[in-house]
């Protein structure tokens, strides 16, 4: 969320940054819904006043020997006044957190412009791409003819979108995640937790998934919800407490299961295990201050990239442009994999820099070890990495003529020294 300060402060300048993502101004609405709220708070707080000081004087009437009906029925008078405004206050102020609420983060300078995709702008390129003497087959074609990768019995079970991986793939899938995690905790510096995959809507609203998101997320009877992504667990850690700086930057990971309805996805990826309504993921996170966090940021994707040039493949670092950015994010960088299958580079990672954005929605500050106050930290998370993606990475990447698929050396340890999947 934005600070309503700010936005008082420098309408010119919001109006600024919502015409880079596209948006019509804003200002004029969000500052007249803002004065009007200010200036009721104003009357409620005199009629509040003039209440308790009435109800005072009836007191010392009383004691005088004086009439106090007069005095009486103004005190009843400004009673229900009072409780008249406080109910409008209260409407108000949720009519501000709603319309502040579908308002996006404010871009970095640096976010290049563009609309869509299309206009992302591409970093580097790391790797190199494979060459195949026979034509390479996708994942999905991979694994029908191991005979381990099941889209139709998963079909019969959950629906599409869904799959079974069994046997080698199955492990393959584990030890992806079981190195990915000792990377990240063992070299990285990342603190592995493993946090509840089902939140309440405060710990989305806080991440800022909800309101805007909603379609996005599997609810439950109880009003819970399934975590689209172990961020909002991750980040959450935090919310509504007061950090140390001593203790910052924090960095959290974790290896989830993640759940989405993809419903903004009709007919898109429907092949494979590309885009599922279940998958894996190991997130990071971190909490930093504001001088922290740009840094931060950096390190978290070479953290991400650092996973890829571990499994020998080949992927590029592209800027998200304006257009293309997330809503919660100032800035993104997104990490593609090379698949052979598709011949063409995919995401296999997002790191994102949030700024202050859901740190002001979870309430989350931290006290500087120099002045006074508190101030709100910063906040970072990225896919370190996507599980299924890299699987498929794998799959399609150390593809053999005859259909077995070669293990990468720093995956063998976790596989009990297999290095290579062949039908059964």
């Amino acid at each position: 969320m934005l600070d309503l300060r700010w936005i008082r402060e420098n309408p010119e300048a919001f109006d600024a940054a919502l015409a880079r993502r596209g948006l019509e101004p804003l200002s004029s609405k969000v500052l007249e819904m803002d004065e009007s709220h200010r200036q009721l708070k104003t009357d409620l707080q005199t009629n509040q006043a003039r209440r308790n000081e009435a109800a005072k004087a009836i007191g010392k009437a009383k004691s005088a020997g004086e009439d106090a009906d007069a005095l009486i029925k103004e005190v009843a008078s400004l009673k229900s006044a009072v409780q008249e405004m406080e109910a409008k206050d209260r409407e108000m102020g949720e009519e501000m957190d709603a319309l502040l609420s579908g308002i996006p983060n404010i871009l970095k300078d640096d976010v290049p412009e563009g609309d869509d995709e299309d206009q992302n702008v591409e970093l580097r390129k790391v790797g190199e791409i494979p060459s195949f003497s026979f034509t390479p087959k996708e994942h999905y074609e991979l694994g029908a003819d191991l005979g381990f990768m099941d889209f139709e019995t998963a079909a019969k079970l959950s629906g599409s979108r869904f799959v079974v991986n069994k046997g080698p793939l199955a492990r393959l899938e584990r030890a992806l995640a079981a190195f990915m995690i000792d990377v990240h905790t063992q070299e990285n510096g990342y603190l592995e937790v493993s946090p509840p995959v089902i939140v309440r809507n405060q710990a989305l609203y806080g991440t800022s998934q909800l309101p805007k998101f909603e379609e996005d997320l599997y609810k439950l009877d109880t009003g819970s919800y399934l975590i689209p992504t172990a961020e909002v667990p991750l980040t959450n850690l935090v919310s509504d407490s007061i950090v140390g700086e001593a203790e910052l930057p924090m960095r959290f990971t974790a290896h989830t299961l993640c759940f989405r309805s993809e419903a903004g996805s009709a007919g898109k990826d429907t092949a494979g295990m590309l885009r599922q309504h279940q998958f894996a993921k190991v997130e990071m996170v971190s909490i930093t201050t504001p001088e922290q966090s740009a840094e931060e940021h950096e390190r978290m994707t070479a953290c991400a990239e650092g996973i890829l040039k571990r499994l020998g493949l080949a992927y590029r670092v592209v800027v998200l442009c304006s257009g293309d950015t997330g809503f919660g994010a100032r800035k993104t960088y997104d990490i593609e994999v090379w698949l052979p299958g598709q011949n063409t580079y995919r995401e296999i990672s997002s790191c994102s820099v949030c700024g202050d954005f859901q740190a002001r929605r979870m309430k989350a500050r931290f006290r500087p070890e120099e002045g006074k106050g508190t101030r709100f930290v910063h906040t970072l998370n990225g896919s370190g990495l996507a599980v299924g993606r890299t699987l498929i990475a794998i799959m399609e990447n150390y593809q053999q003529e005859d259909g077995s698929i070669l293990i990468p050396e720093a995956l063998q340890p976790y596989m009990g020294g297999l290095t290579k999947i062949e039908a059964n």
